[in-house]
């Protein structure tokens, strides 16, 4: 059994896992970087290592300085919650050779479903189903040139090994296709070592809907319904809900069923989400496996009541789901805005800065999932999120009205800040968004300037 967990993360995540653990009543540690040493996750974890300076690369992204600390405190287990080392199977490689338990799937596994051509190989063995497009790497201009000629455009050039909304190109014209083809390799090669790209079809009104999955190391899986992320900027998620208003419950009892299946057919353990694109026509097409937690966790876990950071760490240690499937129900809906200090007048710009005011909302059925107080500075060093901001209500409309209510209560300011707040404010206001009947155009399409 897991004793100690030691947190190899920062920011909101961080606090969301300590907080896990002590309601748990087991023991966390955090570590941090010189920016973050009166973080709200050091003050909150029950013990704090300094792993090094601001720059993620000697301090977050350092595996010494991680597992050092692992070894120092003696905690068992790491939990790498979202970005940083969370997809890094070498990562989770080292932690097994120190006896240390990653909360993740095996190294193998996040390996093979980390890179978008492998993991469309083994979701195609496992029956779900793909865009028209390639399944192994395209490693000419000429091979590209005739495969895009083939699968008709639109299309859309994906690193293998992308994420995070980076490393796409897409493509709607031949003449402009060679260009875009060497532009995606080098920036693919630029920002995750790795040139491979594949190319598919582009859906230009899609809704981008995920399912979240979770297994355990004895074979079962269930799936928590699912989440629409269709309002993005680059690709990008700012606003999430569940369930999704445009499936019906067969359409989401297949989708569930299809990535639970896909998920242990290559033996994953713990939680990740399955990441489909869903047509005009209502048909769904796998696009990628996050094998992690998400930032958008929180929606899912408003609807169902189901913890996810508490069965992951259950998991990890080789405990069953707490749930079965027939015991999972979807309750009412939920909405997520990440409240990022970026500012929307200058195309999202981070805007860092020192906080004088930071006052949450609140009120009933009204989540605020942050590690910022007044004074604390937002640092340039890592991702601009300062808050997720999650109401639920009984149906669509009520949540809509609920979150337009707490951003209008959320105050953040400071010399230089600039947050997404307003931006969230004139979409909740859009008729488009209220309607439901938007795609992952909506900010292109309806919001330009």
């Amino acid at each position: 059994m897991v004793e100690k967990v030691l947190i190899a993360n920062r920011g909101e995540i961080a606090l969301r896992v300590a907080r896990a653990c002590r309601e748990l009543g087991i023991a966390c540690v955090a570590v941090y970087s010189t920016a973050d040493a009166d973080s709200a996750v050091v003050r909150f974890a029950d013990e704090a290592v300094h792993i090094g300076p601001p720059a993620a690369a000697r301090s977050y992204l350092h595996i010494p300085s991680i597992i050092g600390a692992a070894l120092k405190t003696g905690a068992d287990a790491i939990h790498p919650g979202y970005g940083f080392l969370s997809e890094d199977p070498y990562f989770a490689e080292i932690c097994a050779e120190h006896g240390i338990t990653f909360i993740g799937p095996p190294a193998s596994v996040m390996e093979k479903m980390g890179n978008k051509a492998t993991a469309r190989q083994a979701m195609k063995e496992a029956g779900l189903p793909l865009l028209p497009g390639t399944i192994e790497p395209v490693a000419t201009a000429d091979e590209a040139q005739y495969v895009a000629d083939d699968i008709g455009y639109p299309v859309i050039i994906k690193a293998a090994a992308g994420g995070g909304g980076r490393g796409m190109s897409v493509v709607n014209r031949r003449e402009d296709l060679r260009r875009a083809y060497q532009m995606t390799r080098a920036t693919a090669q630029a920002i995750f070592k790795d040139s491979n790209v594949y190319i598919e079809r582009y859906l230009r009104t899609a809704r981008h809907t995920e399912i979240q999955i979770v297994c355990d190391s004895l074979g079962d899986g269930i799936h928590l319904g699912e989440r629409d992320c269709s309002v993005q900027r680059r690709h990008q998620k700012l606003i999430e809900e569940a369930p999704s208003i445009h499936l019906t419950p067969e359409l989401r009892a297949a989708m569930g069923s299809a990535a639970v299946k896909g998920a242990l057919s290559v033996g994953y353990t713990g939680a990740g989400t399955m990441e489909f694109l869903l047509d005009e026509e209502g048909r769904y097409w796998f696009m990628e496996m996050n094998t992690r937690i998400q930032v958008e966790h929180p929606v899912s876990e408003m609807v169902t009541g189901i913890d996810l950071i508490k069965e992951q760490i259950r998991v990890a240690q080789g405990q069953p789901l707490t749930h079965s499937q027939d015991e999972v129900r979807l309750t009412g809906h939920a909405i997520e805005c990440r409240i990022n200090a970026e500012d929307p007048a200058r195309d999202f710009a981070p805007a860092a800065g020192r906080l004088e005011e930071f006052a949450p909302p609140g009120g009933p059925w009204t989540r605020v999932d942050s590690h910022c107080r007044p004074g604390w500075m937002v640092s340039p060093y890592y991702d601009s999120l300062i808050a997720k901001l999650i109401v639920w209500a009984p149906d669509r409309g009520e949540a809509l009205d609920r979150m337009a209510r707490a951003l209008s209560e959320f105050r953040v300011n400071g010399p230089g800040m600039r947050t997404t707040i307003g931006f969230h404010q004139r979409v909740f206001a859009h008729p488009v968004f209220r309607s439901g009947d938007f795609y992952t155009d909506f900010i292109d399409r309806h919001m330009a300037g």
